[in-house]
């Protein structure tokens, strides 16, 4: 509950001033992450760095809709292939748990501590992961066939419903955005009629104040906040970059990074209620079956859903909701992708060049991410996804709000924003002025706080998956990959430096100044408001 303190000021101070950014930028520039840094091109090393954040989040993001994939298929049997009720499991429930062991490292159960495993955890180990048969990064052993199946219907369907662009994926999108909020109002109501419910509630609300001392509160608020709204990811930019010019990206920042965050505060309720139900029949307290990550997605929801009445229908419905809310963030990451290469390589915006692109694309992620569906596989998807969206991504956010505010100017991209607003409301000019004193004060020195915090953290606390702690070789693997994200912005700069002529400091001012084109969209934009506004002329006898 506490949590919700510094999660709330982040989204004030962090995620809706950098959710209008990317907002603005790609509506007025009609670019996509890296085109867009038209408009000061020392910076284009952002928009690259982006491309490779959004490419690195594809990799993996889809062995998660592949993995609900395999709980959405195996919810159709009755029992549930992970409850005490089906017959494997008889066993392991009548001892009330099993010690679980593997080639040279201990699994880790629900409640965080080694050795004993719940029949849920029994089944995402053993029959969906396999890990129990690998020991290390070294050891990844062979594909999970089942999975790789999953995978491969994943980016089959990916492919399909973004195969028309924005036109096709844009369609999808009004169900997996919807379905969502049907199936977190259905859990609600049936979680509220469970008893023990209100336990699971008052822990996801309790307070506990001295939390709030912790640097580490405040850097995970502000993680939530970058993966819930998909800051510096590129996404955003592309997105906008369809709308119309005259679009009131002031209100769609508040609309939907509120509803987001808000939508994100009533799921817990939820979550909550379902796991405190599952408290309540173990007889145990509601912290020790509460987990985070995927162990809550596939091990304690799944446990509790199966504890249900018609355990079946309730798994069913919450893993097709889990399908949704992935398909939807992959929508904007493979947009962001073919966007950044369409806007660089115009001669691919022919329609068989272009869906050849997104096969190829699609293809290469797949082939790439059969590494993560091994039986070790699960060792580089925890590695991946902690150091592909770490420091590198703040690290494009704080790039992207100075590069903004003190190159290309503040004043100049307010003055953009009113252009493109144009009737600009009394409330817009008051929340501007606010995003304004965030854009060139808090919200670099938070997210400054923030990296500093990231790289103490990933210093002096190991990277663990369960008890198996990654060498020193993973770790610099995956240190690796957040340079490679910074580094392309030191590297661009370079580039557009050299291109320049003059002295140093010329060639930097010529840098920081939009290109000539990086109007023209507008321009032609504005141009035909114009021509198809009616009119007419009045002649008098003198003319």
């Amino acid at each position: 509950g506490i949590f919700l303190i510094p999660y709330f000021i982040m989204l004030l101070v962090i995620g809706l001033p950098l959710f209008l950014m990317e907002l603005s930028l790609g509506q007025y520039g009609a670019a996509g992450p890296i085109t867009v840094w038209k408009c000061c091109p020392l910076l284009k090393g952002v928009g690259v760095a982006m491309l490779i954040v959004s490419s690195l989040v594809s990799l993996y993001y889809n062995v998660i809709i592949a993995w609900v994939f395999y709980y959405l298929g195996s919810s159709f049997q009755s029992p549930l292939p992970w409850s005490c009720d089906a017959p494997r499991n008889v066993d392991l429930c009548q001892v009330g748990a099993v010690t679980v062991t593997c080639w040279g490292c201990v699994l880790q159960n629900t409640s965080g501590s080694a050795g004993r495993a719940s029949a849920s955890e029994v089944f995402w180990n053993e029959q969906v992961l396999g890990v129990t048969h690998s020991s290390s990064l070294r050891d990844p052993g062979p594909v999970q066939w089942p999975l790789a199946l999953c995978l491969l219907a994943a980016w089959i369907l990916i492919f399909l419903c973004m195969l028309k662009g924005i036109r096709s994926s844009g369609k999808v999108v009004y169900f997996t955005a919807t379905f969502p909020y049907l199936v977190i109002l259905i859990l609600i109501i049936r979680g509220a009629t469970l008893d023990g419910s209100l336990n699971g509630v008052r822990f996801y609300l309790s307070s506990n104040w001295n939390r709030l001392q912790s640097a580490q509160v405040w850097s995970d608020a502000a993680s939530q906040i970058f993966y819930s709204l998909g800051i510096g990811f590129g996404g955003l930019l592309s997105m906008a970059s369809y709308n119309k010019f005259d679009n009131n990206v002031i209100r769609d920042t508040l609309v939907i990074a509120i509803g987001n965050c808000c939508t994100s505060f009533l799921a817990g309720f939820a979550i909550f209620s379902v796991l405190g139900h599952m408290a309540w029949r173990k007889q145990v307290p509601v912290g020790s079956v509460a987990d985070s990550g995927p162990g809550l997605a596939f091990v304690a929801y799944p446990e509790a859903l199966s504890l249900l009445p018609g355990s079946p229908f309730w798994s069913i419905l919450f893993f097709l909701m889990l399908f949704t809310l992935g398909v939807d963030t992959l929508f904007g990451n493979i947009e962001g992708i073919t966007t950044a290469i369409l806007d660089e390589f115009p001669a691919l915006r022919d329609w068989r060049r272009k869906t050849a692109l997104l096969g190829a694309l699609c293809t290469a992620f797949y082939l790439l991410g059969l590494l993560l569906v091994t039986q070790g596989g699960i060792f580089w998807f925890t590695l991946i996804d902690t150091y592909s969206t770490g420091f590198g991504l703040i690290i494009v956010a704080l790039f992207m709000c100075l590069g903004i505010a003190f190159c290309y100017g503040m004043n100049q991209f307010c003055q953009d924003i009113v252009d493109m607003i144009c009737r600009c409301p009394p409330w817009c000019s008051h929340m501007l002025s606010y995003f304004k004193v965030c854009w060139v004060f808090f919200t670099p020195c938070l997210l400054l706080f923030t990296l500093i915090y990231t790289f103490l953290d990933m210093y002096s606390v190991p990277l663990r998956y369960g008890t198996y702690e990654y060498p020193a070789w993973g770790t610099s693997l995956g240190v690796c990959m957040g340079v490679l994200t910074c580094l392309q912005i030191p590297v661009w700069a370079t580039v557009a430096l050299c291109r320049e002529s003059g002295t140093l400091r010329d060639r930097f001012q010529k840098a920081t100044q939009p290109l000539s084109s990086w109007r023209t969209a507008t321009a032609q934009d504005m141009a035909r408001d114009i021509i198809d506004v009616p009119f007419t002329i009045t002649l008098t006898d003198s003319d």
